[in-house]
């Protein structure tokens, strides 16, 4: 399984010139934690920079700054880390640990937003599988009871 096959594709996104208000805006509306800098590319949307709620927090809002005159642009300062589509999960894992990041657009082939995955999204798939097997034994019983009155 990759990750292209369980990222979210519905992804928020703006342009770099975007402000910090109009980000937090775009949150709210969509009820998401983050939104997706862009520039736009021959082929479609290249992410350029991520911005978090947190981000806006921490550098924004405790700092004092006026939000309404700062460009997601600005607070995105390092190159943002991208995951390809066709990534499986545990090196998905490896790339986000090395990064530091709980979150990743996903691209194609030619580097082209497609979706984001967050460390919330690979822990479910994760656990998923471990909730069947630990229901295994109750199913098992459950299955023997109905079969051997």
């Amino acid at each position: 399984m990759t990750i292209g096959d369980f990222c979210v594709r519905n992804v928020v996104s703006t342009g770099r010139n975007a402000t910090v208000s109009e980000a937090a805006a775009l949150m709210r509306q969509h009820h998401v934690g983050n939104v997706v800098v862009v520039d736009d590319g021959p082929d479609g949307m290249i992410p350029v920079g991520i911005v978090t709620d947190r981000d806006i927090v921490i550098e924004v809002v405790a700092a004092g700054l006026d939000a309404r005159s700062i460009t997601v642009g600005e607070l995105t300062q390092r190159p943002v880390a991208t995951v390809r589509e066709d990534t499986g999960y545990a090196e998905t894992v490896r790339l986000m640990s090395a990064n530091g990041v709980r979150r990743m657009p996903v691209v194609n082939a030619k580097g082209v937003l497609v979706g984001i995955i967050a460390a919330d999204d690979i822990l479910h798939q994760l656990v998923a599988p471990m909730v069947a097997l630990s229901d295994l034994a109750v199913r098992g019983r459950h299955f023997e009871m109905q079969t051997r009155r």
